[in-house]
């Protein structure tokens, strides 16, 4: 058996070991399993390559920070409670309409903070009590958050699985927004309208009007919206002009939130910034496991290993591996299926000929993000399940068909990437 071999099965092993049996959190279990990996692989204790690794994926812990301080002054402000009200006051006459917009405000954390954990927390929690109050059951509701959340962080303009797998290939993170799109949208639409529709066609404007909170919306109107506003404006200058200031992700994060402070409800910043960060803090040490882990994989030459035997598959046997395997390794870590597993897929389908590359990376970061319903994980199930005041099982048996459409779409897109080719412009 190959000494590379060998390691990557103590570093899983170890990992497993830590996770599931002794309950550790992910990040220090992958600790634990890349410290297993470099003494099997006779590196002793690698201080130096664990503390790089760790700051591997530093940018994209800053966006995230910054991503969560502007949700968390778009909740405290009262744009996000102003905005559910609008929706269902305005278009319960057209439930399918309604449910759209509800699953979009659900997955708009996840597509600036790239988490689906921040997702679940801030607009899933202040959806699924409308989601109850328009009548869908407890466990369809928990199962609408979850799938909204994982869309959320597959979607533009943030996906951290695909800057992953492109930072594995040098590719730039460009052009990703429109195949990104093509497999999020239809899939969120056609989730939330087969698990909500058939329970809100017939709904009471007045008890609607009763239970949902309109004072906020009527005391500031339309100001609320204008940090969201100037987000997506900056958002969409920095991309489209390149002689607009290029401000940088974050900052432009942070000078919304800061506008946003003075559009709505008052509240002590500092303490609520405060929280938001204590929620993010499990996410940020995740990444910075994942980076250690991948490190270590790295110097013991575990990760190549991977690469060539992946190269030696046939193609069907990728595709397979892909559509089932990278899912499945969701269930330890979205982010790892993605640096472990992303890397040496998408250079074996490259190499199959007949693929767009960015096509192909986004098919591959979607099923990545799908590892986020994966038990026993599952963070996005388990935080949505939590919501509804539920155990996960009850929720899950809800998610699997959406599930299966969303592995179905993305697989159609997978072997037609050539043709999408022209949405990567």
């Amino acid at each position: 058996m190959d000494i590379e071999l060998i390691c990557l099965l103590a570093m899983l092993g170890s990992f497993l070991l830590a996770n599931l049996l002794l309950k550790l959190p992910v990040s220090i279990s992958m600790v634990i399993g890349a410290v297993a990996g470099a003494l099997v692989g006779g590196e002793g204790i690698p201080l130096r390559h664990l503390f790089e690794g760790t700051f591997t994926y530093v940018d994209t812990m800053l966006i995230i920070s910054s991503a969560m301080l502007f949700m968390t002054v778009i909740q405290e402000s009262g744009a996000l409670e102003a905005l559910n009200a609008t929706i269902v006051t305005k278009l319960y006459r057209h439930p399918a309409l309604m449910l759209m917009m509800l699953m979009l405000v659900i997955m708009f954390p996840g597509m600036i903070t790239g988490s689906s954990t921040a997702a679940v927390l801030s607009a899933g929690a202040l959806v699924a009590p409308v989601l109850l109050l328009i009548g869908i059951p407890r466990a369809k509701a928990g199962a609408i958050v979850a799938i909204g959340s994982i869309m959320g962080m597959a979607a533009p303009p943030i996906n951290i699985p695909a800057m992953l797998i492109g930072g594995g290939v040098d590719m730039p993170y460009i052009g990703f927004d429109g195949p990104l799109l093509l497999l999020t949208l239809p899939c969120a639409v056609i989730s939330v309208l087969l698990l909500g529709l058939r329970h809100c066609r017939n709904l009471d404007a007045d008890k609607l009007a009763e239970s949902l909170d309109l004072e906020v919306g009527k005391k500031y109107g339309f100001r609320l919206y204008i940090p969201i506003i100037v987000l997506f404006v900056l958002l969409v200058l920095s991309k489209a002009f390149l002689h607009f200031p290029q401000l940088g992700t974050c900052l432009i994060f942070l000078i919304s939130a800061f506008i946003g402070l003075f559009t709505g409800r008052k509240f002590n910043f500092w303490d609520k910034a405060l929280k938001a960060m204590d929620t993010t803090i499990p996410v940020l040490a995740k990444l910075m496991g994942v980076g250690m882990f991948i490190q270590i994989m790295t110097l013991v030459g575990a990760r190549g290993w991977i690469v060539v035997s992946c190269l030696s598959l046939g193609i069907t046997a990728v595709y397979i591996a892909s559509l089932t395997i990278m899912p499945a390794f969701g269930a330890i870590s979205s982010y790892g299926a993605a640096s472990v597993l992303g890397v040496p897929f998408l250079l074996v389908l490259i190499q199959a000929g007949g693929h767009n590359d960015i096509m192909v990376a986004s098919c591959l970061s979607f099923l990545c993000c799908l590892g986020d319903l994966m038990p026993p994980t599952a963070l996005a199930g388990n935080y949505a399940a939590q919501i509804v005041q539920l155990k996960y099982k009850f929720v899950l048996k809800y998610c699997v068909v959406p599930f299966l459409i969303c592995i179905a779409i993305a697989l159609a897109v997978l072997l037609n990437s050539s043709f999408f080719s022209f949405l990567t412009v």
